[in-house]
């Protein structure tokens, strides 16, 4: 085994040496310190997933193999619908890793790197010393492969983007934002965002997100946006997930279904909640929970900024819900940045220019969970 880590460690370095030899200087991958992160194992698989076939019987020689792009299908099988995972694995690992859960329009790229080239969450989290579980949900990024067509649209949308991300208006970034001014910065944050390549299905992500947490076991959740509500609802079904951490949770927030709050209209929608038997819901009271919100984040409805409205409403039914899980014994902290005086933060807090503060925020509560 010392032989092991020290090849590691040999590998490691030479790799780093070779990304600053490589760079221009002012390309270079920005890494904190000068101490190497030690990996003892790293690597990627899959989980879930489904196969169909067509009928009929293949023969290759009739089915055409030179053109793949316009061949018969008989006989033929498709293995889709599962989820991408990258891990890598520290020596002297803490004993329950993290997996991290991606967005809405997003990829494990979430939490690799930020936007202006500065460690991400995979890293930052490496050098605590957790294993780090990288998702790609099925029919995004990596998991690109769907069992179920759908057409894709080169929609013009990277202003609507900038807007429900909370970065600014337009093209105007809010005052403090936590977010570089770099223009080469938010042209990789555009370049970040991926589409679905089949029919969002939030029962097929739950079921793979599931299967993962029977694989890999005991771990902790850490979701951020649209994940948010799909992880309430995997750990409904697997006792694997031992607490969460979610980054601005947007929607799917379930409630016991004889306790379910009134929509909640925000300008350009409506929030809904669902509900499940008492019984489904207090499992979700058998585990430490933290909820992160940022900034810019109004607390009455602003008719002239629909980008900010969605969050007000989610913010607002975070509250309730957060009341509901803690009344039946539940332990749930949520925790807007601005009331503790962290300014600035957009919808992606795990990339701004002061991630390193959120992820020692995140890494407290950690502690004082016992979780770490």
């Amino acid at each position: 085994m010392k032989n092991r880590i020290k090849h590691w460690r040999i590998a490691l370095t030479l790799i780093l040496v070779s990304l600053c030899l490589s760079c221009d200087n002012d390309k270079k991958v920005v890494l904190d310190d000068n101490n190497v992160i030690e990996i003892r194992e790293q690597g990627s698989f899959t989980v879930g997933g489904e196969v169909i076939q067509s009928s009929g019987t293949f023969d290759p020689v009739a089915h055409g193999f030179f053109n793949p792009t316009n061949q018969n299908t008989e006989g033929q099988t498709l293995h889709g619908d599962h989820a991408t995972v990258f891990y890598q694995i520290p020596t002297q690992a803490k004993k329950l890793p993290l997996v991290f859960w991606h967005g809405y329009g997003q990829s494990m790229r979430t939490w690799q790197t930020t936007p202006d080239g500065r460690e991400g969450f995979q890293s930052i989290f490496l050098r605590k010393q957790y294993s780090i579980y990288l998702v790609d949900q099925p029919r995004r990024g990596q998991s690109g492969r769907s069992t179920k067509p759908l057409t894709l649209n080169a929609n013009t949308d990277d202003q609507l983007w900038f807007g429900i991300f909370r970065l600014g208006v337009n093209n105007e970034f809010y005052p403090n934002v936590q977010f570089s001014k770099d223009p080469e910065a938010l042209n990789q944050f555009y370049r970040q965002i991926t589409p679905d390549t089949g029919p969002l299905d939030i029962e097929l992500n739950i079921k793979s997100i599931s299967t993962l947490f029977d694989k890999v076991g005991p771990s902790i959740l850490v979701t951020h946006s649209h994940s948010g509500g799909q992880g309430w609802l995997t750990a409904l079904r697997n006792e694997n997930i031992k607490a969460i951490v979610s980054f601005e949770p947007g929607s799917n927030f379930v409630f016991p279904e004889n306790e379910i709050p009134n929509s909640i209209p925000y300008f350009g929608g409506t929030l809904s909640a669902r509900g499940v038997p008492l019984e489904t819901f207090k499992k979700l009271t058998e585990i430490p929970i933290v909820i992160y919100y940022g900034d810019y984040i109004p607390k009455e409805k602003v008719i002239d900024n629909p980008g900010k409205e969605q969050w007000r409403a989610a913010l607002e039914m975070a509250k309730k819900w957060t009341r509901v899980v803690n009344k039946y014994g539940g332990d749930v902290t949520l925790v807007h940045l601005p009331e503790k005086d962290i300014i600035g933060n957009t919808h992606f807090p795990m990339s701004d220019l002061n991630n390193k503060k959120i992820a020692d925020l995140m890494n407290q509560w950690l502690e004082t969970k016992n979780l770490n």
